[in-house]
């Protein structure tokens, strides 16, 4: 089975240069623990649109920068499943975190690809190995991005 990954139509600030350089980080991160991505897609929201999918699906009543829908099989090494992201939240994250929006945009992906992976952050311990991996995430990046500088358009 091939890579599959895909964007929403709301991702017009991700060029097309950038989503290809985010599908090769996205399997290599895979790759790097003997997973494949079957099939991989990101949905891009409002921060309302995310909080009414929260409530729906979660029954959380709390905004959030990711929701990430597991929909493969525990047992198989592919990696299927749906990723929601809000850019408001993202954009508001990269502000409060003081990094820029494409690192903070980097990290949620990477961390919704993670959790597909088995990843948890519920625990401070788990927390602790999650940002590890972001970290992680966000190094590989910057090693496969710097070929071509491209900022992100937001």
């Amino acid at each position: 089975m091939g890579l599959s990954v895909s964007f929403s139509n709301r991702c017009g600030f991700i060029s097309g240069k950038n989503r290809t350089l985010i599908r090769s980080l996205l399997k290599r991160v895979a790759a790097s623990e003997n997973r494949k991505i079957e099939s991989l897609g990101y949905v891009f929201y409002t921060d309302d649109e995310l909080l009414e999918l929260n409530i729906a699906y979660l029954n959380h009543n709390t905004y959030t920068d990711i929701i990430t829908f597991d929909l493969g099989d525990k047992k198989s090494k592919n990696i299927l499943g749906e990723i929601y992201i809000s850019r408001d939240r993202v954009k508001e994250n990269a502000t409060t975190f003081g990094v820029s929006f494409e690192d903070e945009l980097i990290r949620v992906i990477s961390h919704g690809l993670l959790h597909l992976m088995g990843y948890k952050d519920k625990s401070t311990k788990d927390a602790s190995i999650m940002r590890e991996q972001e970290e992680r995430c966000l190094s590989l990046w910057r090693e496969i991005s710097s070929v071509s500088r491209e900022t992100i358009i937001f």
